[in-house]
């Protein structure tokens, strides 16, 4: 079972095969569950033209921000801007192509992709910009939107634990966009909090099958707005 074996010794070897302008996915939401060594490691490969999908580009100076810093993101496709004051700069000045996506909506893509189900129809967004340009059905008497799913080149999640099969648990909030992350990208790359021998089947997310490098990680854990009692 030696040649099961997914866990990489480096970032270099976990983010292998990356080059410019493909798409890649990275979990999280907020700062919450994001692959924070692996967006450090992503940053310093100089990679750039990415389109990155994710609910969010972090914070500034941290998570995804640190890539637009560096101009190395191309376009993001994303739930949400705030936060991030650069993020908001680069898309009002039409430095970066932003593809807004109702956040319910996302998600269905990201599963859809990592399900082989190439569109759905969803009522969401049906009369705004949102379905400009797409296809429009009705049904039941009722407007849907066609909606194509997502997939990516790279699929970078964040995971609590993980084994040397590359099953995979997540933690509480960080069970946000990781899961179906982890089932839509080509190459699926998992930096976990602990690294076990083995997991309880019961309680596994994510199954091996879909992760292809597991990591070890060392985190920050950020908070992104700090809210104590007076």
């Amino acid at each position: 079972m030696s040649g099961f074996n997914k866990i990489v010794a480096s970032y270099d070897e976990a983010l292998a095969g990356i080059q410019n302008d493909m798409t890649v996915m990275v979990g999280g939401f907020g700062l919450c569950g994001i692959p924070e060594g692996l967006i450090h490691a992503m940053r310093d490969t100089g990679v750039t033209g990415l389109t990155c999908i994710s609910n969010n580009a972090g914070v500034d100076d941290f998570g995804l921000g640190l890539l637009l810093q560096t101009k190395q993101i191309k376009k993001m496709v994303a739930s949400y801007v705030g936060e991030n004051a650069e993020f908001m700069r680069q898309m009002l000045s039409g430095e970066l192509e932003v593809e807004l996506t109702p956040q319910g909506t996302l998600a269905e893509k990201i599963r859809a992709g990592g399900a082989g189900i190439p569109a759905f129809f969803t009522a969401t967004g049906y009369g705004t910009p949102v379905a400009d340009g797409k296809e429009t059905r009705e049904i039941d008497g009722k407007h849907y939107v066609l909606e194509p799913c997502l997939k990516a080149d790279f699929s970078l999640v964040r995971a609590y634990q993980a084994d040397r099969f590359g099953n995979v648990t997540y933690r509480k909030t960080a069970m946000n966009f990781n899961p179906m992350m982890a089932t839509a990208g080509t190459i699926t790359v998992v930096e976990a909090e602990e690294i076990v021998d083995e997991l309880d089947p019961e309680f596994i997310h994510t199954p091996g099958i879909y992760v292809d490098r597991v990591i070890k990680g060392q985190f920050e854990k950020r908070i992104e707005q700090r809210t104590v009692r007076s």
